[in-house]
């Protein structure tokens, strides 16, 4: 009878099952929406002040996936903002994470995409470099060479 009442009681306020029925991989473009805490002061003397909960999206490619459905689970995404890459580690079953959505699947032949970090940068660098040489090739702009003069020999 005690393991009745056990079962019925919950202990957390995440639906644990929903989460670990979650179908998403390494290389899935997942859009999570995380609560962000935000303290209001009081205004008034003697008032305390408040806290609200304000949902925020979070959208990127997951890079990797850990621990998989225990409780200490937790999945990598990565996105790019403003040009500069940004990853968030997320705990699976974080009473934090309101909800996790997949807005695309795709297919990744490994488990842990950490090589992704590496390319970016090299894709920039090459976009970088061929801008740079796109400018220098104008013929707009004339570069000035000097010349210079032998030095003479100082007959001694």
């Amino acid at each position: 009878m005690a393991g009745n009442t056990i079962n019925k009681i919950k202990f957390s306020p995440v639906d644990i099952e929903a989460r670990r029925k979650l179908d998403f991989k390494s290389g899935d473009t997942v859009r999570v929406w995380s609560k962000i805490a935000e303290e209001k002061a009081g205004t008034k003397k003697g008032e305390k002040s408040t806290i609200k909960f304000r949902l925020q999206a979070f959208e990127g490619i997951v890079l990797a996936r850990k621990h998989g459905g225990e409780a200490g689970a937790t999945f990598t995404v990565r996105k790019v903002a403003s040009g500069v890459g940004v990853e968030r580690i997320f705990p699976l079953f974080s009473p934090l994470v309101d909800k996790i959505e997949v807005t695309k699947k795709s297919r990744a032949r490994r488990s842990k995409l950490y090589y992704v970090r590496t390319k970016a940068v090299k894709d920039v660098r090459k976009k970088l470099r061929s801008s740079v040489n796109e400018a220098s090739m104008e013929p707009d702009e004339v570069e000035e060479t000097q010349t210079e003069t032998p030095i003479e020999k100082s007959a001694e």
